[in-house]
């Protein structure tokens, strides 16, 4: 899952983002986990999931309040 940019994000469907989304909340609780245990190769990929998985709530977000409209 290598989606770094927020036009990549933009061009999916809601179904794919869910998906995304999902992923992303998944390897978020496995970097925790590795935290936790101190074996954490690099403490950077635990912001990039979090900006990520906010990336995506947003979009959504911004999608239920345009459909409304």
């Amino acid at each position: 899952m290598k989606i770094t940019k927020t036009s990549e994000l933009r061009d999916m469907s809601t179904e794919q983002l869910e998906i995304v989304l999902r992923e992303a909340k998944d390897t978020l609780f496995r970097l925790r986990l590795q935290a936790r245990m101190e074996r954490l190769d690099s403490p950077s990929e635990l912001k990039k999931n979090k900006r990520l998985i906010a990336r995506i709530l947003t979009l959504k977000s911004l999608r239920s309040k345009n459909a409304k409209t």
